[in-house]
């Protein structure tokens, strides 16, 4: 009977037996024996039952102990908890072993070593019996214990980890929790090690953690023990994988983001601590810590991992994973896999944004966890010891926490912290309690000293802004559940790939619009052409600032198309399979001369707005090859990550000779129209598209209107003057008739036609208009996405559609 057996092998183990061995050890036993036959490695171990912790304590008659020193527990109380947790770990340590638990532990090592060698090193990790469930993470609330070698050393450890079930942190978990103390046993496991310590690891979570979106595989990294991720003592590498088009043998790797990584975790020849932190050589910090080919394979194994798991359930279950690299064999490992405690157990009904009312002085970024905003009295705490002086609603700002922060981080309107990622204990914790919290500012708690009132913003996308002050801010809670889908495609408006996970939870109907424009501008920041005739660049500042952003690249194109094509698919995975429709560039001169190296490749022009911009570039000489480095990165999100919901557009096109010309140029660079079904879309946004429109759907597979555009050139005006704007009006006559003429005459050629301009939100009635029209889709920003969805209901009702 396994319930009276002090030792059990992680291959006797499945995940009915969480009461016996805890989450963490009978999720090991379940996947060394269901998923490591799918070619998932995991390090062989076995675990100290929970039946062997309650059988010390029984043995040494500490319970009644234990409960009296719990009697008056006031967690909120720093001084007293901590006196109470020293005094029951004391207790619990100092229990001598009895002799046959001794020998079960040490002979089960034995038989490890027989394994894997003489004194084998071993992760000594708690598992407690509450631990890892569904709706409580128990992050960390245990001790972990590394490069653990012989019989001594692992005994010892042991004792300390069977005595942190009752750390402060953990003792204030189980409280709030509503767990009894003596009700929550521990069971130990022990695990042979995977020498990250020459090579990296991390965590990965089969659920983006910050929007819920279900198709992405967000993996983290590091140099040397995952430790250093776990709890926040580095920025890590970020990727992003797309499950969807992985499982059918494409490389989706949708976002790569170098983590500083300034230290890392080895192995130490001191008896007394196992392992070290030493700092990661300058050289290395500027590299990705595992390969593409490393980032597939884990994606792979998490898909594997979350299927096997969701069928055991009967329902979705996203899953929380630490991996390893072996830095002598060059193996990939496993090392734990739990349920994601938080998006999980998210209501999908109700729709939760965040958005602030007013601006205000910026004063620190970092990586945003969440998407909420929190504002209050700001106090910086260097040192836990000082936690007992922080107040309920006040803004936490730390160098890092680790779970001695937990019961002041439930009181905390916002958390900022100097280090950590997306997978650090404050990301964890925070996303669990639904507090705001932005980690890895570098320097918050010098930047925010002086400061007694901040803003912290997680609703701006994934970089987490702090402002100075308090700041006014909106929420906004709808129930999408009984919300009715309209006749007419409601689609959106994306330019930003950092927010692409978040809106697509609206109810959409894909992209109508994701312009090129904001990812070359805040992602790749170069102009192309600079990158291509890099020698043309003789500005030393310039090229500096060149070389510094492509770092890692020895072809500086391959910068410019790897930034593109994981923006647009990310963009693209958001929403598939739904269509993402993405223009092609479409900077005016004086717009591309802003980007670094710029003015070398660009000619002042007197009015940029009509000068030389969109389609007339793409064949010109002076940006042929530039547009190209565009069409490698659109051929690589459809073709090698499999994204083929991606449509592309072309803007500005003012001939059908010129409109021949771009689609020549395109498939001259891969992007053939209908190959593996690409359409081609084209702006209206010309008096002349609309009047040629027969003429442009001859070579175009649909259209989509550009009304600001449309209404600058039809009533002749520049937009960015102001001396005119109070004339700039898209529902001026001239232009509506210009408009029922290309929804009409593109119905009867049987194309696609929509818009992707701002008038249909800024004016209802516009948005009558169009469906009045027979449009075909709109395409919005996200803010205005719900109310226009409910004006088209409401108008296709009384047309009767």
């Amino acid at each position: 009977m396994k319930d009276s057996k002090l030792v059990l092998w992680f291959d006797e183990l499945e995940l009915d037996d969480i009461p016996q061995v805890g989450g963490k050890n009978a999720s090991l036993g379940e996947m060394i024996r269901e998923i490591t036959a799918k070619g998932v490695r995991i390090p062989d171990g076995f675990a100290v039952t929970a039946y062997a912790y309650n059988y010390l304590l029984e043995s040494a008659g500490v319970k009644d102990q234990i409960e009296e020193i719990l009697s008056d527990l006031d967690t909120h109380d720093m001084h007293g908890l901590g006196e109470k947790g020293s005094k029951i770990r004391d207790l619990i340590y100092n229990i001598e072993f009895p002799e046959d638990l001794k020998e079960a532990i040490l002979e089960a090592y034995r038989k490890l070593c027989d394994e894997y060698g003489e004194d084998t090193d071993v992760a000594v990790r708690s598992s407690a019996t509450a631990e890892d469930l569904p709706d409580a993470s128990f992050a960390g609330q245990q001790e972990t214990y590394l490069n653990i070698r012989g019989a001594d050393e692992l005994i010892n450890a042991c004792k300390k980890c069977f005595a942190s079930l009752f750390t402060n942190r953990a003792i204030s978990y189980r409280e709030d929790k509503g767990f009894d103390h003596l009700s929550v046993a521990l069971s130990i496991g022990v695990q042979k090690m995977v020498r990250s310590d020459l090579a990296a690891s991390g965590v990965i979570f089969s659920i983006d953690t910050e929007s819920g979106f279900r198709d992405a595989v967000l993996l983290t990294g590091s140099y040397g023990l995952g430790e250093m991720v776990v709890q926040g003592t580095v920025n890590p590498d970020e990727f992003y994988v797309f499950k969807p088009t992985l499982k059918t043998g494409y490389k989706p790797i949708l976002q790569k983001k170098l983590g500083t990584k300034e230290v890392k975790m080895v192995y130490s020849s001191n008896t007394e601590d196992p392992v070290a932190i030493i700092p990661v050589a300058e050289d290395e910090r500027k590299q990705f810590c595992i390969s593409e080919d490393d980032i597939l394979t884990l994606a792979r194994w998490t898909t594997i991992i979350e299927d096997h798991y969701s069928a055991q359930a009967g329902f979705f279950k996203p899953m929380d994973i630490e991996w390893g690299k072996d830095g002598n064999t060059g193996e990939l490992f496993i090392l734990q896999a739990r349920p994601e405690t938080v998006q999980s157990q998210r209501d999908v009904n109700v729709l939760e944004s965040y958005k602030l009312s007013e601006t205000g002085n910026l004063l620190v970024t970092g990586t945003a966890v969440g998407s909420k905003i929190g504002a209050g009295p700001a106090h910086i705490i260097e040192n836990v010891t000082d936690i007992k002086d922080f107040k309920k609603g006040e803004i936490l700002i730390t160098d890092m926490t680790d779970p001695d922060w937990e019961p002041i981080m439930k009181i905390a309107t916002a958390i900022i912290t100097n280090k950590g990622g997306r997978t650090c204990h404050a990301a964890i914790i925070s996303r669990e309690l639904g507090v705001p919290c932005i980690v890895g500012t570098g320097d918050g708690t010098e930047k925010l000293r002086g400061f007694s009132e901040v803003t912290a913003s997680c609703a701006e996308g994934e970089v987490g802004n702090v402002y100075e002050g308090i700041l006014k801010y909106d929420v906004k809670r709808i129930n999408l559940e009984s919300m009715e889908r309209p006749k007419t495609n409601i689609m959106m408006n994306v330019g930003n790939p950092d927010i692409a996970f978040d809106v697509a939870s609206i109810p959409n109907d894909g992209v109508g619009l994701a312009r090129l424009e904001f990812i070359i501008s805040n992602f790749i920041q170069i102009h192309p052409m600079a990158l291509l005739q890099f020698d043309k660049v003789t500005d030393a500042k310039t090229r500096e600032e060149i070389e510094a952003l492509t770092s890692g690249y020895e072809n500086k194109t391959d910068f410019f198309v790897d930034k593109l094509a994981q923006g647009v698919a990310k963009i693209g995975a958001a929403f598939y399979p739904n269509d993402v429709i993405v223009r092609m560039s479409d900077f005016k001169s004086n717009e591309y001369a802003n980007l670094i190296g710029g003015p070398y490749f660009e000619v002042d022009e007197e009015n940029p707005m009509i000068g030389f911009r969109g389609a007339s570039r793409y064949y010109d000489d002076r940006y042929r090859d530039g547009f190209a480095l565009e069409c490698r990165a659109m051929k690589k999100v459809r073709n090698e990550m499999g994204l083929n919901n991606v449509k592309l557009m072309v803007p500005f096109c003012r001939t059908v000779d010129e409109a021949k010309k771009v689609v020549d140029v395109m498939a001259q660079n891969g992007i053939v129209q209908g190959e593996n079904g690409l359409e081609l879309y084209m702006m209206v946004e010309i008096p002349s598209n609309v009047i040629l429109i027969e003429k442009f759907g001859e070579i175009f597979d649909g259209f989509s209107i550009g009304s600001n555009d449309l209404t600058q050139l039809t009533l002749g005006l520049d937009r960015d003057s102001s001396l005119i704007a109070h004339i700039f009006d898209e529902r001026n006559e001239a232009v509506t008739d210009l408009i029922r003429e290309a929804i009409t005459k593109a119905r009867k050629m049987g194309k696609k036609i929509g818009i992707c301009g701002q008038a249909p939100s800024d004016y209802p009635e516009f948005a009558e208009f169009l469906v009045e029209c027979g449009i075909n889709s709109m395409s919005l920003i996200s803010d205005t996405v719900i109310e226009t969805t409910l004006n088209v209901l409401k108008t296709e009702k009384r047309l009767g559609k």
